[in-house]
């Protein structure tokens, strides 16, 4: 038994050292916390925040304490603290200091900047607080129009440009969709005079739930049915639920940049294969223009899907 416990101490104490090393350039840091390189470099020449660690090959890195560090120093710069002034601060001050920030959960900038840090640290008692005191201050709705929508904005890029390991990510986008679960189950659905079906899908090569899980929280709080499909649904099955469910509007989300930068035919093709209004919503859906099709309605934003709800 004891040398059992030995044997899991040191494979854990690998398994954080393994993390540990990851190394970090400035354009991962500058991606990371939204400020220009240019000006992490004027903080480190004139106030020596933050100074990089070199290679043995002279080449610059940061580590993961040090991009913990940036990012509270950008929550403090971003509410009013002037950098000369967190220069003089000491690490523990300046993380008492964004502690305080934390509590103030309406603060957009402070939180999206502390989901970064707890997903760089697989620290899910961090993330799971943050989420639910966003969530008790603002409500689900408001939370992830200016929190968790941004957020995984900003994954997106991070993952795209190599800034973060994949695991990281599916660690983030696994909470938030746990989190809306248990928001929907939470719903007592009111009943309307005249409740809408609604047949949620995504279509293949759309593999990220979050959005679509929302929609499901926004027509069951709006009194509405839903017939949810999930990720990755072949075309060539959407037809049999359609003539088995019978909706009144098929609803699918579109955010994954594997889909290409051409959403029209993806929307075209999906709305070939179903003969009831098509609803899309989603992140590509504000970056590209959505061509004028018969029985389609994009939805831009959470306030457009909303307004649509209230409307029906």
């Amino acid at each position: 038994m004891i040398l059992t416990y030995l044997c899991f101490r040191q494979a854990c104490s690998k398994f954080v050292v393994l993390f540990d090393v990851r190394k970090y350039s400035i354009s991962d840091i500058e991606n990371f916390i939204g400020i220009k390189a240019h000006t992490i470099r004027v903080w480190e020449v004139r106030y020596n925040l933050v100074p990089p660690k070199r290679t043995s090959t002279n080449i610059r890195y940061y580590d993961g304490e040090d991009l913990k560090m940036l990012l509270n120093i950008v929550a403090l710069n971003e509410n009013g603290y002037k950098i000369s002034k967190i220069a003089k601060l000491s690490q523990q001050q300046i993380f008492e200091l964004v502690r305080e920030l934390k509590t103030n959960w309406d603060n957009e900038t402070v939180q999206l900047l502390t989901l970064s840090s707890a997903m760089i640290n697989y620290d899910e008692f961090a993330f799971s607080e943050i989420l639910t005191g966003c969530i008790q201050e603002m409500g689900l709705i408001k939370t992830m129009d200016v929190v968790l929508f941004p957020f995984a904005k900003r994954v997106g890029l991070l993952w795209q440009t190599g800034s973060i390991d994949p695991s990281q990510g599916y660690f983030a986008s696994n909470l938030v969709r746990d989190r809306i679960v248990v928001e929907i189950d939470r719903v007592e659905k009111p009943k309307v005079a005249n409740p809408k079906r609604f047949l949620l899908f995504l279509p293949e090569r759309e593999m990220r739930e979050t959005g679509l899980l929302f929609i499901r929280y926004l027509l069951k709080t709006y009194g509405h049915d839903a017939l949810y499909l999930g990720a990755e649904v072949p075309y060539v099955d959407l037809k049999k639920a359609i003539n088995s469910y019978e909706p009144d509007y098929a609803f699918i989300v579109l955010t994954s940049l594997h889909l290409g930068k051409d959403i029209n035919k993806v929307v075209e093709k999906v709305a070939d294969h179903v003969d009831v209004p098509l609803l899309v919503a989603g992140s590509l859906i504000s970056e590209f223009e959505i061509l004028p099709k018969d029985r389609l309605t994009p939805l831009k934003n959470v306030c457009d899907v909303v307004d649509f709800l209230k409307e029906l």
